[in-house]
């Protein structure tokens, strides 16, 4: 595994695999996934600007992420908390605004290892178009990207 670089796997037909391991304590990556002004730092990379983050952390509670894309146009995501594990692993619905029926099942997973953090995300679709979609939207690019920016903030934050 390349430590410096997300990796994506296909383990079935409607799963997208993504693990990236960062140089911080598995509390601060959390952190960063799970606070308003954190995640406004990092998720959107170099794409844009993060124009809202909203984040009820409890099992029920909604989240939504509203960025404004470098061409100028709105992207969207929403979901619900189904799990929540403090520090070690979440698990969310996740709807993609511009495909409004599409819908996905998240499962981030933070272990602590190799003194840092693996991060572990397994998207689940409901179809294999709609992770073929996912795949084609240009995520690989744009993930890199956050990851960078996650890994600069919670090294700096660890430090």
């Amino acid at each position: 595994m390349d430590r410096k670089r997300a990796n994506i796997s296909l383990p079935s037909d409607t799963q997208i695999l993504i693990t990236r391991h960062l140089d911080a304590p598995a509390a601060a990556v959390y952190r960063a996934y799970t606070t308003p002004e954190l995640v406004s730092r990092w998720w959107v990379g170099r794409r844009g600007v993060m124009r809202s983050c909203e984040i009820d952390l409890r099992v029920g509670g909604a989240w939504r992420y509203v960025m404004e894309a470098n061409g100028g146009f709105e992207v969207a995501f929403h979901g619900v908390y189904e799990e929540i594990v403090p520090g070690r692993k979440l698990v969310t619905t996740e709807v993609f605004e511009g495909m409004p029926d599409v819908r996905a099942r998240s499962t981030v997973t933070f272990d602590e290892r190799d003194a840092g953090t693996l991060v572990s995300i397994l998207v689940d679709h409901t179809a294999r178009e709609h992770r073929d979609v996912h795949i084609a939207s240009g995520m690989d690019d744009g993930l890199q990207e956050a990851f960078d920016e996650l890994e600069v903030l919670v090294t700096e934050a660890s430090s």
